[in-house]
């Protein structure tokens, strides 16, 4: 006969502690649900799809014709196609090097001595114009930047021409040797905002015992900077640099809006090819390969960038 007090029993009813622990992962479960046909749907799909035509010779209308990896055959020995990533390295400096640099001495000097000096609100109005560029829709940013680089009556030309130096003036969106570096200057203005807010998010989180640990040393501010403050946010500094460089790799927007393109192909990128040949060029196959590659490239950035991050918080 047991001794057991009859609390200490276990219901027949109750759930044993292992069944809940699987009811309540299949609770989790569900939750994934929607994502998960989210990505089916969105973005596994539609990528198979364009595999499969990649596959092919097609205009886009009537039957795509079969022709396996022709299309690729055809993209490796294209000129064009590897000019258009030189073009895009152009970008990724644009769009991730710089800004990431810039946007760190800028997060630095509004965090350190504009929050201290003026207030935090002060930093955080300045922080909001930088962020500016980003909220504007990309199709008036590029108008209001196509009427300041005009070669007549451009803001940019008139105002060399105003302090004496008009024979700087330049049609720089229309002169090939120079165009792709016009772009270059408007993304980075574009992009500069989001390292400033990324980073200065980041700085909040740097225990501040650590600087005043520093400083007490006889660390200059910039020694503070480099040896405390950057290492503290090297998690961010991975984030700018992997989503801005994916940004640059498939960037669409400026280019359309500024160049078209041109001149001569002088600011073409594999993302606006790709576009010519499925819309302008009617070769849809062609311009799904090229798809296909920038995919494949960006999977690949964004493999070795997580795998970069990981060793760096393992060390």
């Amino acid at each position: 006969m047991s001794l057991a007090p009859a609390a200490a029993r276990p219901s027949a009813a109750e759930p044993r502690p292992s069944a809940r622990r699987r009811g309540g992962q299949g609770t989790y479960l569900l939750f994934l649900v929607p994502g998960a046909v989210l990505l089916v749907a969105v973005v596994l799909v539609p990528f198979a799809m364009n595999v499969g035509i990649s596959l092919t010779r097609w205009s886009g209308v009537g039957d795509p014709r079969w022709i396996g990896l022709e299309n690729y055959r055809r993209l490796f020995a294209d000129a064009a196609f590897w000019a258009s990533f030189r073009h895009n390295v152009g970008l990724v400096v644009a769009m991730a090097v710089l800004p990431t640099a810039a946007g760190l001495v800028v997060a630095a000097a509004l965090f350190d001595h504009v929050a201290k000096r003026f207030g935090p609100r002060a930093a955080s109005v300045l922080r909001a114009c930088f962020y500016l560029p980003q909220v504007l829709p990309i199709a008036v940013a590029g108008i209001v930047w196509s009427w300041i680089l005009a070669p007549k009556g451009g803001a940019l030309n008139a105002a060399l021409d105003a302090v004496g130096l008009g024979s700087l003036a330049r049609d720089w969106l229309g002169d090939p040797d120079i165009a792709l570096y016009s772009v270059m200057g408007v993304l980075v203005w574009i992009q500069l905002g989001y390292p400033v807010v990324i980073f200065m998010a980041g700085m909040r989180r740097i225990d501040p015992a650590l600087l005043e640990a520093a400083e007490l040393d006889g660390a200059s501010w910039f020694g503070r900077f480099w040896h405390v403050t950057v290492p503290q946010i090297r998690p961010e500094l991975f984030v700018v640099l992997l989503t801005c460089s994916i940004a640059a790799l498939k960037v669409f927007g400026p280019i359309y809006v500024l160049t078209g393109g041109g001149p001569g192909g002088a600011t073409t990128v594999p993302s606006y090819s790709s576009f010519q040949n499925f819309f302008e060029k009617t070769q849809v196959g062609y311009g799904a390969a090229i798809a296909t590659v920038l995919t494949v490239l960006i999977l690949l950035l964004t493999t070795a960038f997580l795998r970069a991050q990981s060793r760096g918080e393992e060390r």
